[in-house]
């Protein structure tokens, strides 16, 4: 979320998704191990699981920050934190320290692309 709110858009106050800009170029952690996947991917389905525990609930209810169920907060709380240990085995203190470290790994991953080209000329100001 953290990257997400960083790079993508908003109409009024709503957050604009865009795959293209925002979730196409995230850098995903370069050599996750099988046992962190497998604990990402149960983890993604105790969110899954969490949120058909309400079937009642729409999306909206149940992401509103003042309603959100305790379960649901506790399974996402859960991901991210599996999340991030694929990254690095010390926890991120900060939002801040987790978006500086995602784009210090997408300017290594996208260096490839860019490497030979020549800088654009500048015109002078006269």
């Amino acid at each position: 979320m953290a990257w997400m709110r960083l790079l993508c858009g908003r109409i009024k106050s709503d957050y604009r998704y865009s795959t293209t800009l925002v979730y196409n170029n995230y850098p995903w952690p370069e050599t996750p191990t099988d046992k962190q996947k497998a604990d990402v991917e149960a983890k993604a389905q105790a969110v899954l699981d969490a949120r058909a525990a309400h079937p009642e609930a729409c999306l909206a209810d149940l992401y509103d920050p003042l309603t959100m169920p305790a379960n649901l907060t506790k399974a996402h709380a859960d991901l991210d934190r599996a999340v991030d240990a694929c990254y690095r085995a010390k926890p991120f203190e900060s939002d801040r320290e987790r978006v500086e470290f995602l784009f210090a790994l997408y300017e290594k991953l996208t260096a490839p692309l860019t490497a030979g080209l020549k800088e654009p000329k500048r015109k002078r100001m006269s």
